[in-house]
């Protein structure tokens, strides 16, 4: 914390961080945490952050990275397969934010907007009014990911950028998931299209995503991130899907909600609203209803 409060809060620290924002310092960050050498620190890391090894099959690994992208059994992260929940795609720290009729939202002070964050303003539109679940990694958090429901995934968009740190200091500097390296997919499902984007941070060279076989299924891996902390975004159109009160209210006051990959976060609707500036017919007008609130 004293670190990131030092490379975001002071002039000094800015200026040191602008570098260490390039990608290349995240390469060869990963590239040594790859080596044998770096083995040596996953003893102390476990200790200081209490990771409970007893779910991993193994003990010993031939690098830090070997640790860090560790694959624990099913049992261990089980997946809700109720088709009315709305699931965690990962551990983390989980806020969820309205987007406006433009497509905005704020981030901890910082504006954001979806035709930014996608470079792509007419997928944008489609989501105006609808709900952005933010997921934020830490680096003690398990870093393999899941598809969060059955559907069928369109072509990777890939943005390169930056990679700032995620943690939450530096989210109030600056628009970190305007400029940080990123990917996603659009994912139609049985409740309407879903946006799902990786978000790489600082230190994290890799954003390493399975090969993709349509359809995909809920509880499915979908990949891993290298070391470092980083995030997960999942976008949803009005009325496609609404937070629990207990996640809800948090957000409203911007606060984050741990959680476990395949827990149940939320509840998904029957149908997704319609593409904005398409007309719905008298009976899709009837059983729509308001835009799903995230305040308690």
């Amino acid at each position: 914390m004293r670190a990131a409060e030092f490379l975001c809060g002071t002039a000094p620290g800015r200026v040191l961080l602008r570098g260490l924002c390039r990608p290349w310092f995240s390469k060869l960050g990963g590239w040594v945490l790859s080596t044998r050498l770096s083995a040596l620190a996953v003893g102390p890391f476990v200790r200081a952050h209490h990771i409970d090894m007893t779910q991993c099959a193994e003990t010993k690994f031939s690098s830090f990275n070997n640790f860090f992208t560790r694959r624990l059994p099913p049992a261990a992260r089980p997946a809700d397969m109720d088709p009315a929940a709305f699931i965690s795609p990962c551990d983390g720290r989980l806020t969820v934010w309205p987007a406006d009729e433009t497509g905005r939202f704020p981030v901890k002070g910082t504006d954001y907007n979806l035709a930014e964050l996608l470079r792509d303003e007419a997928l944008a539109k489609r989501f105006y009014g609808g709900l952005v679940w933010l997921f934020r990694l830490s680096p003690e958090d398990y870093h393999r990911y899941i598809w969060t429901a059955d559907g069928t995934a369109g072509e990777r968009v890939s943005i390169p950028g930056v990679l700032h740190t995620v943690q939450p200091l530096a989210r109030g500097q600056r628009p970190v998931y305007h400029e940080n390296t990123r990917q996603y997919r659009l994912l139609d499902t049985a409740f309407g299209p879903m946006i799902v984007m990786e978000v790489g941070a600082l230190l994290v060279g890799k954003i390493e995503n399975e090969p993709i076989q349509n359809p995909v299924r809920r509880g499915m891996e979908k990949g891993h991130f290298a070391f470092g902390g980083s995030t997960i975004i999942l976008i949803t159109p009005p009325n496609a899907a609404s937070p629990f009160p207990a996640i809800a209210g948090p957000s409203a006051r911007g606060e984050e909600t741990p959680v476990k990959q395949g827990q149940r976060v939320g509840t998904v609707m029957q149908k997704a609203s319609p593409v904005q500036g398409e007309v719905p017919s008298s009976s899709e007008a009837e059983g729509l209803s308001g835009n799903p609130s995230v305040t308690a």
